[in-house]
């Protein structure tokens, strides 16, 4: 219980399960990065209430302002649309932030390497995400070995996803199990004072939990048809 970890908190479901997971597993450090994204406000106040709620010490809010500039997304473009989820077609959708996964386990490493931490935690979800590439645990094998060719020789951290492989449904009941403040979270792609409901983000988090039998605890502008 003494391992420090560091774990990346959005302020959405997903993190927010891991980081029940990762509470568990050891001793946990905060991070949250801001990127410019249409709801960064919203995620950043739900980071801090996250952290509040597990008792965190140790946070770190960063600012990466240059994928906004980058641009190529609609989570920071506004003048691209995010998409009704019943309008998405097949393949990567356009809340895909480009390669924005890599810049955030970059932020995660350093840290780790000089606070000392042996792992980094992200909340990636493969199976029933929206397509994502940096979402796939091949990525996190790969960036596994960068960590090891880019930081000192006695360095060893390594990157959990313990959420990755399950569905939706089930990080819902892993996390009510676990006592995951889901009341804390934001999933909404579009709005910050209303979820939106209709957005892809929404949608699949309005499944999940009915899937699983719980009451989302997050109101809607609307759900979908």
């Amino acid at each position: 219980m003494n391992r420090r970890l560091v774990v990346l908190v959005s302020g959405g479901m997903d993190s927010c399960v891991t980081a029940a997971i990762a509470a568990a597993q050891g001793q946990p450090a905060f991070l949250h990065v801001s990127y410019g994204q249409r709801t960064e406000s919203k995620e950043r106040a739900c980071f801090e209430a996250i952290a509040d709620h597990f008792a965190v010490d140790l946070r770190l809010a960063a600012r990466l302002d240059y994928l906004r500039e980058i641009g190529g997304s609609s989570l920071t473009d506004t003048a691209i649309p995010v998409p009704p989820s019943d309008l998405l077609r097949a393949g990567v959708p356009p809340t895909y932030v480009p390669f924005r996964n890599a810049q955030l386990l970059s932020a995660a490493v350093a840290w780790a390497e000089v606070i000392g931490a042996v792992s980094v935690y992200i909340g990636a979800v493969e199976e029933d995400s929206s397509g994502y590439p940096d979402c796939r645990r091949e990525f996190y094998d790969l960036f596994e070995r960068v960590i090891e060719a880019g930081t000192r020789p006695e360095t060893r951290i390594t990157i959990q996803t313990p959420v990755i492989h399950l569905r939706k449904s089930a990080i819902v009941a892993r996390g009510r199990e676990l006592g995951a403040p889901f009341h804390l979270t934001w999933s909404c792609y579009r709005s910050e004072d209303l979820a939106c409901g209709q957005c892809d983000s929404c949608a699949l988090r309005l499944r999940a939990f009915t899937e699983a039998g719980v009451e989302d605890p997050l109101p809607y502008r609307a759900r979908p048809a």
